[in-house]
């Protein structure tokens, strides 16, 4: 059994020194990405196709994994498997032929196409009409078609062997991957963002992955599964790495300092500066975004020039002009719909009013009132796993610095140390945020059971929350509720409240990370259902 690769059309087109470059590149991709299947297994270059041999028989699993890894290296546009034959005859090749193709050919338009080399004593036509006659024997309904077939069956002689098309499999064209540089795909696990980091895989880019800690560890834990996928299925020539940077501070700071209406925009450029600062480390080309105009807020075309601005590399955005209903059948395409679906969307839950025409000068204003050291202690804390060790139950990491590798330990908790003069900055934001509460009013007065509002202000303000009883919720933004958890009771039991409950959810789960078990999510519609329930 050999395979013939047969090159993306557009490789053909280029200058010779163009393709033999591409060529050279997918031949090594093709080894690398075949190896764990099959061993050196061996590609041979005949210029208008490649030819791929593994070196020892497989069992069918083995043979289905390496076809399926072949569909997904870029650079292909069709994979031909063959069987090759000693020539004895046309009605012993006709033998071979006609049940390869009965039962595929059945009511479609077909043609027989002979590519013949060397001496014969036959032309090429007698026995494409001696083959097409067999197969209309074979298969009634079907009919020839020589201008436009549906199926078109291919036999090559060369000399004295018959070389036969068992199949054909789609490839996934595009160009080798690492023929254009280098990426770094800032990924979410939304629909979105797998989609640009393929499409770019597909056009040549080698692509490595950045993700922002804002959902804690299972939403990292679907974003690494996710970035493991696009790299198996269509990376797995090269080695690239999956970055993860704690950015919960930063999105605190950011509520705490920013109007609401520039809030997400900040948010967007924060995390294209820390791309920027890592993609120079990786030594890394451009960065890869998953935006698509007016899709939300932060991707109108005032806020796209904001957020670039920030940056000398460019950024690419391959889904710019895609609608939704086209991404997400991409996202089933390649795998990653399924990852995506019931994942809460964070970075919206810092969105309130947002606007979509703001003025630099006052996203520039907003941005002054930031502490920087947030942004770098969550640059210093980024964790880079590689990509083969993605699925590694030890998570195996390491930081960028030996300075930040105990900071990049409590990273899934999205935790940073901060400064002196930032906890009292923090302090005093808290007592001007939260409606003028202190630490002694956050004690429970009723029991050992509180609601906590975790909402901002202004949302609070808009819709207040009425509990039972008349209860009054304790009110600590989510932003500040991190460093505010220590002063409440141990001993007390917290439910924490928010609009959605996304915010809620994660915020259990960074408090579990640090230690604190007495925290819980409140839903006001699961209250009513349980008093109907014991009514």
């Amino acid at each position: 059994m050999r395979y013939r690769v047969k090159l993306f059309p557009e490789i053909v087109t280029k200058s010779r020194p163009v393709r033999r470059e591409m060529v050279r590149h997918l031949r090594t991709n093709i080894r690398n990405a075949l190896d764990p299947i099959s061993p050196r297994v061996r590609v041979s270059d005949h210029w208008d196709v490649l030819e791929v041999r593994p070196r020892t028989a497989l069992d069918a699993a083995s043979r289905e994994a390496l076809e399926t890894r072949l569909g997904g290296i870029s650079g292909i546009h069709e994979i031909q498997i063959a069987r090759s034959l000693k020539w004895h005859s046309f009605a012993d090749v006709a033998a071979h032929l006609v049940p390869l193709w009965r039962n595929a050919l059945a009511t479609r338009r077909f043609r027989v196409s002979v590519k013949r080399r060397g001496d014969h004593t036959f032309s090429s036509e007698a026995l494409e009409r001696y083959l097409g006659a067999a197969l209309i024997d074979a298969a009634p309904a079907a009919r020839v078609d020589l201008k436009h077939p549906e199926i078109d069956v291919r036999v090559e002689v060369r000399d004295d062997t018959l070389t036969l098309i068992e199949r054909r499999l789609p490839g996934l064209g595009g160009y080798p991957m690492g023929t254009q540089g280098a990426g770094l795909a800032l990924i979410s696990g939304g629909y979105d963002s797998p989609v640009a980091a393929w499409q770019l895989m597909r056009r040549g880019l080698k692509t490595h992955f950045l993700y922002f800690d804002l959902g804690g560890a299972d939403q990292e834990y679907t974003v690494r599964e996710a970035a493991h996928r696009l790299w198996q299925q269509y990376g797995a020539s090269h080695r690239v790495d999956f970055i993860s940077v704690p950015f919960v501070e930063v999105m605190h700071e950011i509520q705490r300092a920013a109007p609401a209406g520039v809030a997400g925009v900040i948010l967007k450029r924060q995390m294209i500066r820390a791309a920027n600062r890592l993609a120079a480390r990786l030594r890394v080309n451009a960065l890869i975004t998953g935006d698509a105009l007016a899709q939300v807020s932060s991707q109108s075309l005032i806020n796209l020039g904001l957020i670039d601005a920030v940056t000398e590399r460019p950024v690419l955005r391959p889904l710019i002009a895609s609608d939704k209903a086209s991404i997400i059948d991409q996202a089933r395409r390649i795998g990653t719909a399924a990852l995506a679906e019931g994942l809460p969307e964070v970075c919206g839950t810092i969105s309130r009013r947002p606007n979509t025409r703001p003025r630099a000068q006052a996203v520039e204003s907003a941005e002054a009132a930031l502490d920087p050291q947030v942004l770098d202690t969550a640059v210093a804390a980024a964790r880079i796993t590689r990509s083969d060790r993605l699925r590694d139950s030890r998570r195996a990491s390491s930081a960028f610095t030996s300075t930040s590798s105990s900071a990049g330990t409590s990273a899934s908790a999205g935790t940073t140390e901060r400064d002196t003069d930032s906890d009292i900055r923090s302090d005093a934001g808290n007592r001007r945020t939260d409606g003028g509460t202190s630490s002694r009013e956050t004690s429970a007065p009723r029991g050992d059971t509180r609601v906590i509002d975790i909402r901002h202000p202004d949302e609070r303000e808009a819709a207040p929350l009425t509990l039972p009883d008349n209860e009054t919720p304790l009110l600590i933004p989510y932003f500040d509720l991190a460093s505010r958890a220590g002063e409440l009771p141990r001993d007390g039991h917290y439910r924490l409240y928010c609009a959605q409950g996304t915010m809620s959810r994660l915020q259990v789960e960074h408090l579990a990370a640090q230690g604190f078990d007495n925290f819980t999510v409140y839903s006001p519609a699961a209250e009513e259902r349980e008093t109907d329930t014991a009514g």
